[in-house]
C-alpha cells in the first residue's frame, strides 16, 4: 500500500493532495477520523500526519499542525546549515588549491566568479552596494535574531530606498520577536507597499538574494566574512529554501495564532517545544531571537502555569498537555476537544 500511495500522491507534508487535505482537515476539526477514511490517501500515514488512536485502533488521530510546521522548519534549517558548511569547506579547498598554482591571469580572475569570499565589512558593504545598483526586480531577505537594532535598519536604509525608487519589490522574513521592535515598524511604514514582511518562530541564518541571480550569506559567526554566490544551482537552492519558509510564515499584519491553552503565549509554546527536544536555555534563546534572561523568564512562567516544581517535572507537564508537539486524545470526562491541565483545576486546552 505504501508504494501505491506514494505513486498516486507524490507530495510532501508542506503541500497535500486534494484528497489528503480534505481528510487531514476533517481530522484536525473533529479530533479523529475513522481508519477507513484514510484508505484512499495512505500518504497521510506515510507522512505521519495521521496515526492510530491508542484507545481505539479503528480510528486515526491527527498530528498537531504545530508539530508538522516544526518538523518542516527543523528539516529546512538542518539542510541549509549543512549546505552552508559544505560551501565553506569547498571555498577553503578551492582557495588552497588555487594558491598552489601561482598567480592566475588577470582576465580569468576578472571573469564572473561563482563563489567569492568577502573578507571585512568594507568589502561586504561594497559588494552589497554593487548588487543593489544592478538589481531590477526583486530582493529576498532572511533576518535572524530578535528586535532589529536601529543602527542596522539605518545602515541598510539607503539601499532599500534606492531599490524602492526603481520599483524593486522586497520580501523579508523575521522571527516573531521582531514584531515588537518599533524600528522595524517605522521602516516598513516608510517603505510602504514595496516591502512585504512575514515572521516565524525560527529562521535560518542571514540571507540576501538579488534578482534570484546573486546571494549573500555569512561565512563566520561575527559576520566579518561573507560569501557572494552566483552559481545558478546554489542560488536556486537558496531561493527554494526562502520560498518554503515564506509559505510557512505569518504576515506581519496578521496576529499570531492562539496556542489554545489558557495562560500560555505563542512564544512560550515555542520554548516548550524546544525544551522538549532537549535544548539548553542559550540555544533556545538564540534560535528564537531573544535574550537568555528573557528565555528563562518565559520558562519560569511556563513552570508556574503548568504547575511544575522542577525542570524534570516541567518536561513531563509539557508532554502531558501536548506542548511538545505530540497529539494526545482528550481526557475522559472532559468536553469534546478539551484537555485538562495537570493540577490546574478548570483550565483546559481547546
Amino acid at each position: 500500500m505504501a508504494g501505491h500511495g506514494a505513486e498516486e500522491h507524490p507530495h510532501g507534508a508542506d503541500r497535500l493532495c486534494e484528497a489528503g487535505d480534505r481528510v487531514y482537515s476533517r481530522a484536525v476539526r473533529r479530533g479523529r477520523v475513522p481508519r477507513g477514511d484514510a484508505e484512499p490517501v495512505p500518504c497521510l500515514l506515510e507522512l505521519a500526519l495521521l496515526h492510530p488512536d491508542p484507545d481505539d485502533m479503528a480510528w486515526l488521530v491527527p498530528t498537531a499542525p504545530q508539530e508538522v510546521m516544526t518538523r518542516l522548519l527543523r528539516g529546512l534549517y538542518d539542510e541549509v546549515s549543512a549546505g552552508q558548511r559544505r560551501v565553506g569547506s569547498a571555498v577553503a579547498a578551492f582557495e588552497w588549491y588555487a594558491g598552489l598554482g601561482g598567480p592566475q591571469p588577470q582576465a580569468a580572475a576578472a571573469e564572473g566568479s561563482a563563489i567569492r569570499v568577502l573578507d571585512g565589512l568594507s568589502r561586504i558593504q561594497a559588494a552589497m552596494d554593487e548588487a543593489t545598483e544592478a538589481c531590477t526586480a526583486e530582493v529576498l531577505t532572511v533576518q535572524p535574531g530578535g528586535i532589529r537594532p536601529e543602527h542596522e535598519l539605518t545602515e541598510g536604509l539607503h539601499r532599500a530606498l534606492a531599490l524602492r525608487g526603481r520599483g524593486v519589490r522586497m520580501r523579508d522574513l523575521y522571527t516573531h520577536v521582531a514584531r515588537h521592535g518599533q524600528g522595524l515598524l517605522n521602516y516598513l511604514e516608510l517603505m510602504g507597499g514595496t516591502v512585504q514582511a512575514r515572521t516565524l518562530d525560527e529562521v535560518i541564518d542571514r540571507l540576501i538574494l538579488f534578482d534570484r541571480t546573486v546571494a549573500f550569506i555569512p561565512a563566520n559567526a561575527d559576520r566579518t566574512l561573507a560569501l557572494e554566490l552566483r552559481h545558478p544551482a546554489l542560488v536556486e537552492y537558496l531561493v527554494t529554501v526562502f520560498e518554503r519558509l515564506w509559505r510557512l510564515a505569518i504576515p506581519l499584519t496578521a496576529p499570531l495564532p492562539d496556542t489554545g491553552i489558557e495562560g500560555i503565549s505563542h512564544r512560550e509554546q515555542s520554548i516548550a517545544a524546544l525544551l522538549a527536544e532537549g535544548h539548553q536555555d542559550a540555544v533556545i534563546a538564540e534560535r528564537l531571537g531573544i535574550s537568555v534572561r528573557t528565555c528563562r523568564a518565559h520558562i519560569a512562567r511556563l513552570s508556574e502555569t503548568l504547575g511544575a516544581a522542577s525542570r524534570t517535572q516541567l518536561g513531563v507537564r509539557i508532554a502531558q498537555v501536548g506542548l511538545d508537539g505530540a497529539a494526545r486524545p482528550a481526557d475522559v470526562g472532559s468536553g469534546p476537544g478539551s484537555l485538562t491541565l495537570p493540577d490546574q483545576g478548570s483550565r483546559t486546552v481547546r
